[in-house]
């Protein structure tokens, strides 16, 4: 068994350690250069190694960057759903040695709704200093067409999947977005978003408004921002394996509407 690194102070980077570089990945089949910047791609180009959710995808990805060497040549390990904790600590043995590396995620940003916060943890406990690049986030890109508040959000991931605990979850997440107030976003497994907007639509109070996301920066991109009562009443557009962000926000409770206190 491989021993686990060394640890070095919190917050101390070790000075002969490599960097860990977040690398986001293109939100469907668009080209690198479509959405990832060029610093982004310059700095993915010339690293030799990478740890990956998914070794195919990030070979097809990678092979639409310039780099600079043969795509053959480079060093990948899989981290994923399925990887131990103890798989983790010898991913960390060529930062320490020096070597840069990149963290690949499936689609987005990694880290977000996505493998990678344990790593990115222990690297920092370890001393490498963690690098993020630029590149889409479908969570925030949909918070910002949806003319909801960034001021205060709370990004959920995936709610639950059986149908009494997916509608508790929704009923806090409203509660919340009236009581704070803020703006909650979710995300669903493409072929269940139906699912899910029917839980909502059959949850939610009639005035609470309701943002579907769906393929954001890809060319079907669409943005629909209806009240729970005005998605009722309107057709529904195709939502099956389209990737999709939701996002509610509870307008808060009208004064003449709360319940008066007794006069003490």
């Amino acid at each position: 068994m491989t021993a686990p690194p060394s640890l070095a102070p919190p917050g101390a980077e070790t000075s002969r350690a490599g960097r860990l570089y977040l690398v986001p990945m293109p939100l469907g089949d668009q080209s690198p250069a479509h959405c990832l910047p060029a610093a982004t791609l310059e700095v993915v180009g010339r690293l030799r190694r990478f740890i990956v959710e998914n070794a195919r995808t990030a070979r097809r990805f990678l092979s639409q960057v310039p780099l600079a060497g043969p795509l053959q040549a480079l060093a990948m390990s899989e981290l994923n759903e399925h990887s131990r904790p103890e798989a983790l600590p010898p991913l960390l043995q060529p930062m320490l040695q020096g070597e840069d590396v990149g963290l690949v995620s499936e689609a987005g940003c990694p880290v977000v709704a996505d493998p990678g916060a344990s790593l990115v943890a222990l690297a920092h406990t370890a001393g490498i200093r963690v690098v993020p690049l630029i590149g889409p986030s479908a969570p925030l890109l949909a918070l910002m067409a949806s003319g909801f508040s960034g001021q205060s959000f709370r990004f959920s991931g995936y709610l639950p999947q059986q149908p009494a605990e997916c509608r508790d979850a929704i009923l806090r997440l409203e509660t919340e977005s009236r009581r704070v107030p803020c703006t909650q976003v979710f995300i669903e497994t493409p072929y269940r978003n139906g699912r899910l907007l029917d839980a909502l639509l059959g949850t939610c109070d009639p005035a609470t408004l309701l943002a579907v996301v769906l393929e954001v920066t890809l060319s079907g991109e669409e943005v629909i921002v209806r009240s729970i009562q005005e998605w009722r009443r309107q057709p529904r557009p195709a939502l099956d394996r389209r990737p999709a962000v939701f996002l509610l926000s509870s307008p808060p409770v009208s004064a003449a509407a709360r319940p008066r206190r007794r006069p003490s």
